[in-house]
C-alpha cells in the first residue's frame, strides 16, 4: 500500500508540475487581459473537469479490479504489478515518440470569453491523466480506504499545484524551461510506475 501512495503521490505531484494543462490557460489570459484572480478561478474550473474524468475513469477500473482480485487468485501478486511496468515502458516509449497532450490555444484565441473558457473546460475533460489510472486499478484490489485516500491526494495536489503554478507564474516569480520540463515528464514517469511495479511485485 506504501509503494501505491508513494508513487500516485509523485505521479500526482509530477502532473500537477508539468505546464502542458495550466500554461494555455495562463497565455490566454495574458493575451485576453484576465486578472489574476479571473485567471485562477478559470483554471480551477477547468482542472476540476480534468480531476472529475481522470477520477471517473479511476474508479471503474478500482471497480475492475476488485473484480478480478475475487476471480483471479494472483492478480495483486503478478498481473496488476506488471501492468504498472508494461504501462511505464509505454510512457518512456511515447516520450521518444514526442507525443504530448496540448490545449492548443491558438485556436482558442479571438474567441468570446464564454466560448474559450467552455473550451478550456472541455479540453481538460477530455484529457484526464492516464499516468495514474494504473494505481486506480492496484488500488481497488486492495480496500476502498486506499482508493478514497489516492482520489483526494490526486485531486488536492493536481488543483493546488496548478493553482500555485499560475499563481507564481502570473506573477513572473518562476522562470523555468518548460518545455524541457514537458519533454522529459514521460521518462520520470514511466520510471515511476515501473518502480511502483517492481516494489509492489516483491511487498506482495
Amino acid at each position: 500500500m506504501i509503494s501505491i501512495l508513494t508513487g500516485s503521490f509523485l505521479i500526482s505531484l509530477l502532473h500537477a508540475v508539468i505546464p502542458n494543462h495550466w500554461l494555455p490557460v495562463l497565455a490566454i489570459g495574458r493575451k485576453e487581459n484576465w486578472s489574476l484572480a479571473e485567471t485562477m478561478r478559470i483554471t480551477f474550473i477547468a482542472g476540476i473537469a480534468h480531476v472529475l474524468s481522470t477520477v471517473a475513469i479511476g474508479v471503474v477500473l478500482a471497480i475492475i479490479g476488485t473484480e478480478l482480485q475475487e476471480a483471479i487468485e494472483n492478480f495483486t501478486k503478478l498481473i496488476a504489478p506488471s501492468i504498472l511496468i508494461l504501462l511505464g515502458f509505454y510512457f518512456i516509449q511515447q516520450h521518444y515518440r514526442h507525443h504530448h497532450f496540448h490545449i492548443n490555444k491558438h485556436k482558442l484565441e479571438n474567441k468570446p470569453k464564454s466560448k474559450l473558457i467552455a473550451a478550456l473546460v472541455l479540453a481538460m475533460f477530455l484529457s484526464p491523466c492516464m499516468e495514474i489510472e494504473g494505481y486506480f486499478l492496484l488500488a481497488g484490489t486492495k480496500s476502498w480506504w486506499l482508493l478514497l485516500s489516492l482520489i483526494l491526494m490526486y485531486s488536492i495536489i493536481s488543483l493546488g499545484g496548478m493553482l500555485i503554478w499560475i499563481r507564481l507564474a502570473y506573477k513572473g516569480l518562476v522562470k523555468l524551461n518548460w518545455h524541457s520540463l514537458e519533454h522529459n515528464a514521460g521518462i520520470i514517469t514511466g520510471l515511476i510506475l515501473i518502480a511502483t511495479g517492481i516494489l509492489t511485485f516483491f511487498i506482495n
